[in-house]
């Protein structure tokens, strides 16, 4: 029998490679090099292809039969926005996220409404049937068709639900799947691979949806091949910090629907509880009179959020002033801080620069350029902004202010939230019918202009 020969393999994009090496050259990544053993043809002689004629399987595309009832509702309005709709049936869905983030706790708990109507088979490799009850009958999640199955085999696995047939299958966690074919450990690249593979090919041909628990990396990524999540037909991903007890769920891969939504939840002692205005959560607690805070509206796919930005300049002690961002991308705050120092006269060159975003919240668009500016200002000055001003808008390299999307969805969402005087961009004002307004707008088409509404708001 020939002996197999050890390679090694990128734990990131696959590349393999004949030795050990401490950084990929395929796509950089340190330290990502696992050994494997390939698999080792025993057969003698070269296995002849055998001839498959699929011609009586072949579907016009109008004979295919999608009726209404395609996607299976959780019962979880948040995790139904994400998904686009519910579950689609014969889809898989990978869902990553740091340790102790909430990932297995929602999913016991959509367990307890889809249990009504369909039949739940919850397969855990991490925990025994007994942990799980517990952790059920902390959540209060009691329904009958809940079926536990604690094994780590995914070929038995797959084989189960070909013979029990449930409506949904949750496999938690990727991880800890194994193939007896393979001779790699649990976890290793090859192994989630393929096991991810056949997952796929299971709920495919017996349209039954299965929901994958991932394991992220300590780069927040994943952990396991690229390729897996191109499998899969949703990606989404649990982020918030372990101190605070909101968590958002993000979609970034989503072949039936968008891929921009995002779900927010709170985390309690009875379990993951939704919540339904997230601007109102993340708004709630706001200082009165303080300088250096400014409000925007953030789009999340089709929900605008409100967030609540914060800049503290502070004298430094250091001959480099320090720049700390949080919440909101630290280039960029550095570039609108060079525009103000340009074009505005403003000199923030020997304070520390300190900016948050409050609650936790991500403000990823441009459109939250405007509000820092206004926030930086008002720090420098040490003048509060009117608590009752909102702001958005692109700040560009010459000072001017540029038009952002979605301007009504934004200002109808400020005007919900009790907000009187909006600052936005000058071309943005003809898409918004002022007279069907409640609030008052002020276009600004620099930033010059717009410091001058902060001083009026």
């Amino acid at each position: 029998m020939a002996k197999s020969k050890t390679l090694y393999e990128c734990n990131q994009c696959g590349y393999q490679s004949a030795k050990w090496n401490g950084r990929c050259p395929d796509c950089g990544a340190w330290n990502s090099f696992e050994e494997s053993v390939p698999a080792v043809r025993t057969a003698s002689s070269p296995v002849k292809r055998r001839q498959m004629d699929m011609s009586d399987r072949i579907m016009e595309l109008s004979e295919i039969d999608v009726n209404a009832d395609v996607r299976y509702t959780t019962g979880v309005g948040e995790l139904d926005r994400v998904l686009g709709g519910g579950l689609v049936k014969g889809s898989i869905v990978l869902l990553g996220g740091a340790p102790g983030i909430g990932k297995s706790t929602l999913l016991l708990q959509i367990c307890q409404y889809l249990g009504e109507n369909y039949s739940v088979l919850y397969v855990s490799g991490e925990e025994s049937a007994r942990q799980i009850k517990v952790r059920a009958q902390r959540l209060g999640v009691d329904t009958e068709n809940l079926y536990l199955l604690t094994i780590t085999d995914a070929e038995a696995i797959c084989d189960t639900i070909s013979q029990s047939e449930p409506d949904v299958v949750i496999i938690d966690s990727i991880q800890t799947m194994s193939m007896q074919g393979i001779s790699s450990s649990p976890g290793s690249i090859t192994q989630v691979r393929e096991c991810t593979n056949m997952f796929m090919h299971t709920a495919k041909t017996l349209e039954i949806p299965i929901i994958i628990v991932g394991h992220v990396n300590k780069d927040g990524a994943i952990a396991g091949p690229k390729v897996m999540e191109h499998i899969v037909d949703a990606v989404l991903y649990f982020e918030g910090e372990r101190n605070l007890s909101f968590r958002i769920l993000r979609t970034v891969k989503n072949r039936f629907g968008s891929t921009n939504e995002i779900g927010v939840f709170e985390m309690l002692d009875k379990g993951l509880k939704e919540v339904g205005n997230p601007s109102q959560m993340l708004l709630s607690g706001r200082p009165v009179n303080v300088s250096g805070t400014c409000v925007t509206c953030a789009m999340e796919g089709l929900r605008p959020i409100l967030a609540e930005i914060q800049v503290l300049a502070a004298k430094s002690g250091f001959s480099a002033p320090r720049r700390m961002s949080k919440g909101y991308d630290f280039n960029r705050m550095v570039i609108i801080i060079a525009v103000l120092e340009k074009r505005a006269g403003l000199f923030f060159g020997s304070l520390d620069v300190y900016l948050n975003v409050v609650g936790g919240f991500s403000v990823d668009e441009t459109a939250g350029d405007l509000a820092v500016a206004l926030a930086l200002y008002s720090g420098l000055l040490d003048k509060p902004l009117d608590p009752h001003v909102i702001a958005f808008g692109e700040v560009g390299l010459g000072g001017e202010i540029r038009a952002v999307s979605n301007i009504a969805q934004r200002i109808k969402e400020a005007e919900r939230m009790g907000f009187e005087m909006c600052i936005l961009p000058k071309q943005s004002l003809k898409e918004v019918d002022e007279s069907k307004c409640n609030m008052k707008l002020i276009g600004v088409s620099n930033i010059g202009e717009a410091f001058r509404g902060f001083k009026k708001a």
